[in-house]
């Protein structure tokens, strides 16, 4: 039987379906019950995060940072170029004007040095994305947002059970550091729900009005817990929360968090090791982790010398069955944006738009499919 690589295959623990089945015959389908609880609690328990609303998407996540910070027309927000449209989108939404920064030259994440020249007086946040779960040099974008009053909104789409250690010698998890940060349950993540999201707030000022927009600008919540008498609408907001049904699946997944990430860590590792050496060889570079970061092994990538080279192990790789992808376009040379981004150029950001390949990495890998993928990738 020939051998099928897919890039990515959902992993499902066993109990997703039974937990499905406990919430649907409870009679709770609407969000904000049970399941939901169980998966707020955990993630502020277990990650230390201030407060932790499930959303239906990451993209919703990053809608409702925005709303929270009341971005309007005339401001400007700074992030990557290197990253996906949601993280833009939420703040376009809003009226904002989006300045790109470049990425590392050894990192696809945003380059921190490179922040500080981009602010003006009408700068209101940063949101630095910790791509493929790597965490960015935090204590530096904490200090640009103190030093000019800014906030800051962690894209932690890929970064569920990552960790940042910051110069006081103090491991924070990624998501916790920033006043907002946006998590991603998509099924090409670690930890999955097919569709879902969650928005972690860390400043107090903004955990009583999450809740109301997450709950569709109403005190809903509050009435629920006895709070208030009646409720109504007391705010703009949106149908942000998951059902029951979403909240149900992820469950299962996060009673089985360690085994996955034990498994995934383990693939990685044997892609790294089993790559390091052809890799120089052929003018190519390997994922690189700062020393203050640690790897969730969300992916495993390669950056290759050429596009050319890129294309050439791509149509290899599939010849043989095997589904590699590239990732993002630089945002900053999207149609929708181009124009109104300028002739700035990015040149890292396109490097990596241009250069790297995202190879296979999902529980049900084997040693041997890694094996295999490794012999066709050095396969002349």
């Amino acid at each position: 039987m020939e051998r099928i690589i897919p890039f990515n295959r959902p992993y499902l623990t066993g109990k997703e379906a039974h937990y499905v089945y406990d919430a649907v015959y409870t009679g709770k389908l609407s969000g904000n019950g049970k399941y939901t609880h169980l998966c707020q609690d955990f993630f502020k328990e277990k990650y230390g995060f201030g407060k932790c609303l499930l959303t239906t998407s990451c993209t919703d996540a990053l809608e409702m940072a925005a709303l929270l910070l009341n971005i309007k027309s005339g401001d400007e927000v700074i992030l990557p170029s290197y990253t996906f449209v949601s993280t833009a989108n939420a703040f376009v939404l809003r009226g904002a004007k989006l300045v790109f920064v470049d990425s590392r030259e050894d990192h696809p994440g945003m380059d921190e040095n490179k922040i500080e020249e981009l602010i003006t007086e009408k700068t209101r946040a940063i949101v630095p994305v910790h791509y493929a779960g790597v965490a960015c040099d935090m204590d530096k974008i904490m200090a640009l947002a103190e030093k000019y009053g800014l906030y800051v909104v962690e894209d932690a789409a890929q970064a569920i059970d990552s960790y940042y250690t910051g110069k006081d010698g103090v491991k924070k998890a990624l998501g916790s550091i920033g006043h907002l940060a946006a998590f991603s349950f998509h099924e090409t993540k670690n930890i999955i729900s097919g569709e879902g999201g969650m928005l972690a707030i860390n400043d107090p000022d903004f955990m009583d009005r999450a809740e109301i927009l997450w709950e569709k600008g109403t005190n809903r919540s509050a009435f629920f817990r006895g709070e208030v008498d009646k409720y109504g609408w007391v705010d703009v907001g949106s149908s942000f929360l998951p059902s029951e049904i979403i909240a149900a699946f992820l469950w299962a997944q996060l009673e089985n968090l360690e085994e996955i990430q034990k498994k995934r860590i383990e693939h990685w590792n044997q892609y790294f090791e089993g790559l390091n050496d052809w890799i120089r060889e052929q003018g190519m570079n390997l994922p690189y982790i700062p020393s203050y970061a640690t790897n969730n092994a969300h992916m495993f990538y390669i950056v290759c010398e050429s596009g050319a080279q890129r294309d050439f192990i791509i149509k290899k790789l599939k010849k043989r069955k095997i589904h590699s992808v590239f990732h993002y376009l630089s945002l900053h040379k999207s149609p929708f944006y181009k124009g109104i981004h300028g002739s700035r150029e990015l040149i890292h950001s396109d490097t990596y738009s241009d250069h790297l390949i995202r190879l296979p990495l999902f529980f049900q890998l084997t040693k041997d499919d890694i094996e295999y993928i490794l012999k066709v990738l050095k396969s002349k």
